[in-house]
């Protein structure tokens, strides 16, 4: 009988997926069909894993105890719009249920397109830890870091942020880290580098032993041996073929970590190290209600903002509560405590030129018109000054006079001020 059942099985397997396995891919199905004995048998052939490339660096015995014996838990997904998305992140949550089916999952989908680590680092509290502990953190920044041109120091700042305040706020708190892909990555792997972006969240995971995923090199191979295309892949924002990729590899991930078994079933919280890798690095990093600023002239809060020039908004800053200055001169100021002051903004199509300083400082000037700007609100995180003294400074932002040619006004719209402090 034991015989007879195997037969059946790899008959099964053979007849639906005998085209995939000639061609050598490596394409799965949806976890919320049947198919799901095909994706798992998948998984395991050789031709499938040779191409997932994972650092099984710490381990992810806490979540999976959780999972186990208390069957309640709570698992996040931090990122850009890649994790926004319908997609990758699904599949895992349904994957999740299939795998522990006796437990309750709460899913925080913390996915806000156009946001990489920095932003990240400073939402973090506010979107992933506000209402309770979190057991499983999947975190991605690779390509919104590198699009928005945060350079190496920032990139590593903002990725450390997220990871050194999520586990200050949990200590029992797995983390995955996860690298995607992009156009402009493709030909940096085909020549056998890795873009810098990727390197520099590499030695956040390394320097704290986290597990990580690079989705983007595996990608960039298959492409070159010809499984299949850019186009078909989907691209940046990948169509469903493309997600159930990203999906397989953080299957294979949490099978390879979950495989071992546990001397106790005690947890663990994990080692941190005593001091960041990066001094000045956002793990302190908080949104400040913009209504603490001081206003002198010129600025409105609107607790239901529309946009006044017309421009498309994403879901989430729609009808929310927003600073917001139209005209030159406009002036405000907030007193703050930390090493690091900026805004989360939304830069759209009138997005100006502000002149701001810290303390006594001199004016310096930042246009906030973004290259997306055209015909999005896009949400963006603008750092003013990242290494200041840990102690109270008072910041002084103005509207100036001079505009980008390409903006239609001189306008400012302040979601959140952003504070790296206590």
């Amino acid at each position: 009988m034991k015989k007879l059942t195997i037969l059946l099985v790899i008959v099964c397997f053979v007849d639906i997926c005998a085209l995939k396995a000639q061609k050598n891919k490596c394409e799965f199905a949806s976890y919320s069909n049947t198919n799901n004995c095909v994706d798992t048998i998948y998984r395991q052939l050789p031709s499938c894993k040779v191409k997932h490339y994972i650092n099984l660096r710490g381990n992810l015995n806490n979540s999976r105890i959780i999972f186990e014996n208390e069957r309640v838990s709570r698992v996040a997904f931090l990122g850009g719009s890649i994790t926004e998305m319908k997609g990758w992140h699904n599949i895992v949550m349904a994957q999740l249920k299939e795998r522990f089916p006796y437990t309750k999952f709460e899913f925080v989908e913390a996915g806000i397109g156009s946001t990489g680590s920095t932003p990240g680092a400073f939402r973090l509290k506010n979107d992933v830890l506000k209402n309770a502990k979190v057991d499983l953190l999947f975190v991605e920044a690779a390509v919104n870091d590198d699009t928005n041109g945060f350079d190496s120091i920032s990139q590593i700042r903002g990725m450390e942020g997220e990871v050194r305040r999520a586990l200050l706020s949990n200590p029992n708190m797995d983390i995955v880290m996860q690298h995607f892909i992009y156009d402009p990555f493709i030909p940096i792997l085909n020549i056998g580098k890795m873009p810098n972006v990727i390197l520099n969240h590499e030695k956040v995971a390394e320097y704290y032993q986290i597990p990580s995923i690079n989705q983007a090199q595996e990608i960039a191979e298959r492409i070159r041996a010809g499984e299949f295309d850019w186009k078909q892949f989907g691209g940046t924002h990948p169509a469903p073929l493309g997600q159930k990729y990203y999906a397989a590899a953080i299957e294979t991930l949490l099978d390879q970590m979950w495989s071992v078994s546990y001397p106790d079933l005690q947890l663990k919280p994990h080692v941190l190290p005593e001091n960041p890798l990066n001094a000045f690095s956002y793990y302190n990093g908080k949104l400040v209600d913009p209504r603490e600023a001081k206003v002198k002239k010129g600025w409105t809060y609107e607790p239901l903002w529309t946009p006044k020039e017309k421009g498309s908004v994403c879901e989430k800053n729609k009808n929310t509560a927003i600073l917001e200055a139209l005209t030159a001169g406009a002036e405000l100021s907030l007193k703050f405590e930390g090493t690091a002051v900026g805004i989360y903004c939304l830069a759209g199509p009138n997005a100006g030129i502000i002149e701001y300083k810290v303390d006594g400082g001199k004016f310096k000037t930042l246009d906030l018109y973004t290259r997306w700007s055209g015909n999005l609100y896009i949400p963006w995180v603008y750092m003013f000054e990242t290494e200041l003294k840990n102690t109270k400074h008072k910041l002084t932002l103005k509207i100036s006079a001079e505009k980008n040619p390409t903006s239609k006004g001189t306008a400012c719209q302040i979601y959140y001020f952003a504070v790296n402090g206590k």
